[in-house]
């Protein structure tokens, strides 16, 4: 089995760029919900003085994530915003003092076992800094440890722009492998795999440097065909291992961590700082002087595009790069947790092409990653038939963007199957209510 995937462009603009320091904002705006799960319930109101590291959102139920403060400062509001998901979560409005104090309880954790371990990952506020933003607590908790046979170290990085992950793998290397050790320690785990592009080449050389005394860590080079990042495609391309329809790595004896999350974890357990700040790339075509800028969590967005000399009205604002990305509706958003890009975009590069009709060349089905049929899904989402997206495996399709990509014809294919999924939901949903 080969899987299949695009050349993209890589405007790795900043690979070589050391991150710089964003000004502080005279306001942030921490939103509650920066996972996947329940959002966290705000443990602040208005006019508490908070500090760089105070709690100011606990988790509210098993799949939640701890949210602190940025800065130090005074709680403005709380206030409720429309995010780019199209949701609503409440958010701890902070007006910044410029002390930048840092919180009593800020200390390094105390871990002696598993479970005091994955409690201390809990506290952190970490989610997967990959893009998916799932609490990376939840994914350490394993029940059964003898059923991991190997971590997989997402270095792909292979969205178009992001060099945060670049930047994690040279200036931040010693806490990867902190980040290992405690894997080895804690979970058991003795083998490791560093799955990177070959576009990295500072990047790999620095990781076959520190993984050469280190037994069960192997840095595994792999081509630069996007969506290499994708976990099942990754998975497969380093171990020869299928995760199943439906399934998660660990069904095949694996955890996938990305990278700059695992080096997060291994700073944590030195310095007890949990996580409050994020290398941005800021790019695209709109942008004068790209930068991978250091923001606290809650940062505008437009102080990162006025920082990085951008147009003042880009076309388009990106969370992330652009074949994955979610688009900004203003630029007063914030950063996020999971933010490790903003992409902006100017009037030739931000406007949506023309549309035409499909041509059934089949260039979507032979790059797709996955070897799904975007053309027989679209069909089966515009018959409503939720038989035939079942049949066709819509739910199997993680969104890279490959097949819109490719397509001569400028199909909104990704839009589609987003909306087949759901449509697909609901269809397996009414199945269960019948039997």
């Amino acid at each position: 089995m080969r899987l299949h995937g695009t050349k993209v462009p890589h405007h790795k603009n900043t690979a070589d760029m050391a991150p710089v320091r964003l000004p502080l904002p005279e306001v942030v705006t921490v939103p509650m919900s920066m996972h996947i799960g329940k959002p966290a319930k705000p443990t602040v109101k208005r006019g508490d003085t908070v500090k760089v590291g105070t709690l100011i959102g606990e988790p509210d139920g098993f799949i939640s994530a701890p949210v602190h403060s940025s800065v130090s400062g005074k709680v403005l509001r709380i206030d409720e915003v429309s995010m780019s998901s199209g949701g609503m979560v409440k958010t701890v409005v902070i007006e910044t003092d410029g002390l930048q104090e840092i919180d009593e309880s800020v200390k390094p954790p105390e871990v002696s076992d598993f479970d005091s371990f994955v409690a201390a990952v809990k506290r952190s506020g970490i989610v997967g800094l990959g893009g998916a933003g799932f609490p990376s607590f939840v994914k350490l908790a394993v029940k059964d440890l003898s059923k991991i046979e190997e971590v997989v170290i997402n270095a792909a990085e292979c969205e178009p722009y992001i060099t945060s992950d670049t930047r994690t793998m040279l200036d931040k290397t010693e806490y990867i492998f902190k980040g290992i050790d405690a894997l080895r320690k804690y979970l058991g785990v003795r083998k490791f795999i560093i799955g990177i592009e070959d576009n990295k080449g500072k990047c790999v050389k620095r990781l076959k440097e520190f993984s050469k005394n280190e037994d069960g860590v192997e840095t595994y080079v792999v081509s630069s065909m996007y969506p290499q990042g994708g976990e099942k495609v990754l998975v497969y391309n380093t171990t020869g291992k299928i995760i199943p329809q439906g399934g998660l790595p660990l069904d095949v004896g694996v955890i996938v961590i990305n990278v700059t999350t695992l080096a997060f974890v291994g700073e944590y357990l030195e310095t007890g700082m949990p996580l409050i700040e994020k290398v941005v790339t800021v790019d695209g075509s709109a942008v004068g002087e790209p930068k991978n800028v250091i923001a606290p969590i809650g940062t505008p967005v437009k102080n990162l595009l006025g920082f990085c000399n951008a147009d003042s009205e880009p076309a388009k604002i990106l969370y992330g790069g652009p074949m994955m990305g979610i688009a900004v509706d203003s630029a007063e958003a914030p950063v996020l947790k999971m933010t490790n890009a903003v992409i902006a975009m100017d009037e030739k590069e931000g406007t949506p092409p023309k549309t035409t009709p499909c041509i059934n060349c089949g260039r979507c089905l032979n790059h797709c990653a996955l070897r799904l049929d975007p053309r027989a899904i679209a069909k089966a989402y515009d018959l409503r038939s939720g038989e035939d997206l079942e049949a066709l495996c819509v739910d199997l399709c993680m969104e890279c963007g490959c097949c819109a990509y490719v397509c001569p014809a400028k199909r909104p294919l990704i839009q589609t199957n987003k909306l087949a999924k759901a449509l697909l939901r609901e269809y397996k949903s009414k199945k269960e209510e019948k039997k």
